[in-house]
Formats: structure tokens, C-alpha cells, sequence
């Protein structure tokens, strides 16, 4: 899985960062895309990068705000003409299906594709094939929410030098003992699980919406692989960020600390952060959380660093 941010300002697009949106790639074997926000100009982005449209099946909207739905309209426009047939599935709060079915009503936009949206609310876990979607709501003025991803535990691998130290060479059978089948060989019965090397713990990726430093956005981000927060000020506004609702790079450092989380991506950052002084809430935010990163638009990375 790969980690792409298309927008990491705040509030309204600027000249180094536009407002909020990143995808998520290679959530399953067909290598979907999940998209996060989607602010003014998100698709705009996505022309400077890799990804194509209908790739995306699913997209999770935090809260209301114009920097983080403005886009969505023309998004979902933009995939219907480019040829995306496969059906998409919206989730966000109450309100974002009046908000997506009268922006598509009053500009005659028709969909080529099946669109199901999913209005969701503090509480909600949705099961999936390959993951399991929590849904937490912050402290933001407005509804906004955090989805925590746990992908499913994946079998182990076989040892192939183990099978092969046995004098049994690579061949069909190796596809029943990847399955646990016992086989025949030699004369002697050989149990496939013997060679099946311990399961695979899923990631847990959390990306959280707009808010205040909250309990609710510890137990979003508990034990995380990936947690990715906003950092809008730094700890120099913290009276600011409290009284807009939103947090400083340290606060967000402390919850990724508190929550026990291995990394932290910052993002959401106020355009009076510019020309490299960003990197000042970067470092505020290793005194707590050495392993912080602060996005940037059209970044790319892996989900490990």
C-alpha cells in the first residue's frame, strides 16, 4: 500500500498547497484506490500524477467544510466521462448525500456508474473484504469524522527452502500445501501447514478529519501503522487552534504518542506556514513524536518510513 497526498493545505487553496485530499493505493489485489476528501481542485491534482479515476472505489468524506468537499461534484463528473463504469462508494456525514445528489441534479451531471453513498455516524464499523472500517467522530465545529482501517490478518507464507531441503520441488504441489492440504510424497504424508510460516498482521491506517486534540482521536489512531492528522498551527497559536476547533503539530504529536502509533503524517497546514517554516511544526512535532512527517502536495510515499 502506497500513501499519496493530492491537497495539504487548510481553509483555502494557496499557491504551495492546495486544500485537503489523498488517496490511499493498492488497498486490495485489483489495486484500488481509496480517496480522502476531495477539496476544490482535487482532480486537478490527479491530472500531475499516475492515478486514473475509476480506479477509485471508494471515498471517505471527514466533515462538510468547502476545503474538503468542493471537489467532489467535479470528481465525480470527471470519472463518469473519462469511462469509469465501476460502481463508487461514498461515505461521509449526514448531509453529504443532499450535498452530491443537488450539486449532480442542478447541473444535469448523469453518472455512467452505480453511486452508493453511505451516510455515517460516531460508532459505525463497516466490514469489507479485505478490511475492517471504524468510523469516530472528533471535536471539530461541525460534525467531523476519523476512519480507522484494519486490514485482515493474511496467511503466512510457505517456506519454499524448508520444502525444498525436504526434496520436494517446486510444482502443483505446492499449491495444496499453501493450503494447508497434506500430500503423499516419498511415502510419507506431508501436512502443508507444517510448511506455512506464521500469519500476516494487517496494517491499521488512521486518517483523521478536522479537530481538537480528543480522546476520540487516541483510540482512532491506537496502535496504528499509519496515522495521519492535521497540524494546522503550531503550538506558538494553540490558543488559536483551540478556538477554531483544530490542532497544533504537537498536539498531534501527543496523540500519535498516547495512541501508541508507529507513524505520523501531518497535514492540513495553515498558509502562514510557508517557504519552508513549515518545517518549524515538523520539529515541534519530533520533540514528542520522533517519527513525524509533514506532506506535502503530489507527495508520494510508502506506508512505512
Amino acid at each position: 500500500m502506497r500513501l499519496h497526498f493530492l491537497g495539504t493545505g487548510a481553509g483555502v487553496p494557496g499557491k504551495e498547497r492546495n486544500v485537503s485530499s489523498l488517496v490511499l493505493k493498492q488497498m486490495n489485489k485489483n489495486g484500488d484506490i481509496w480517496l480522502f476528501d476531495c477539496g476544490e481542485a482535487t482532480q486537478h491534482q490527479i491530472l500531475h500524477t499516475s492515478i486514473k479515476p475509476r480506479r477509485i472505489k471508494k471515498v471517505f468524506i471527514t466533515h462538510l467544510h468547502g476545503d474538503h468537499i468542493f471537489g467532489l461534484p467535479g470528481f465525480l463528473g470527471s470519472r463518469s466521462f473519462q469511462g469509469g463504469t465501476e460502481p463508487l462508494t461514498v461515505y461521509g456525514p449526514a448531509g453529504i448525500e443532499e450535498y452530491i445528489t443537488t450539486s449532480l441534479r442542478l447541473s444535469r451531471t448523469y453518472l455512467k456508474y452505480d453511486l452508493k453513498i453511505v451516510e455515517v455516524s460516531d460508532g459505525n464499523i463497516f466490514e469489507e473484504e479485505d478490511f475492517t472500517i471504524s468510523v469516530k467522530q472528533l471535536d471539530h465545529v461541525i460534525p467531523s469524522f476519523g476512519y480507522r482501517l484494519e486490514e485482515r490478518e493474511r496467511p503466512g507464507r510457505l517456506n519454499a527452502e524448508k520444502l525444498k531441503e525436504s526434496g520436494i520441488q517446486p510444482g502443483p504441489l505446492y499449491k495444496k500445501l499453501k493450503n494447508g492440504e497434506t500430500i503423499e510424497w516419498a511415502g510419507e504424508w506431508i501436512n502443508g501447514k507444517d510448511f506455512i510460516e506464521e500469519p500476516v498482521k494487517g496494517k491499521i491506517i488512521a486518517v483523521a478529519g478536522d479537530t481538537r486534540k480528543c480522546g476520540a482521536a487516541i483510540e482512532l489512531a491506537y496502535e496504528a501503522d499509519l496515522f495521519i492528522h492535521e497540524a494546522t498551527f503550531g503550538s506558538e497559536n494553540e490558543e488559536m487552534a483551540y478556538d477554531y476547533y483544530h490542532s497544533t503539530s504537537v498536539q498531534a504529536a501527543e496523540i500519535a504518542k498516547e495512541a501508541g502509533a508507529k507513524l505520523l503524517w501531518l497535514t492540513h497546514i495553515s498558509s502562514r506556514y510557508s517557504g519552508g517554516s513549515e518545517n518549524d511544526l515538523l520539529l515541534q512535532a519530533r520533540t514528542i513524536f520522533p517519527n513525524s512527517f509533514i506532506a506535502q502536495d503530489l507527495l508520494e510515499t510508502d506506508l512505512e518510513k
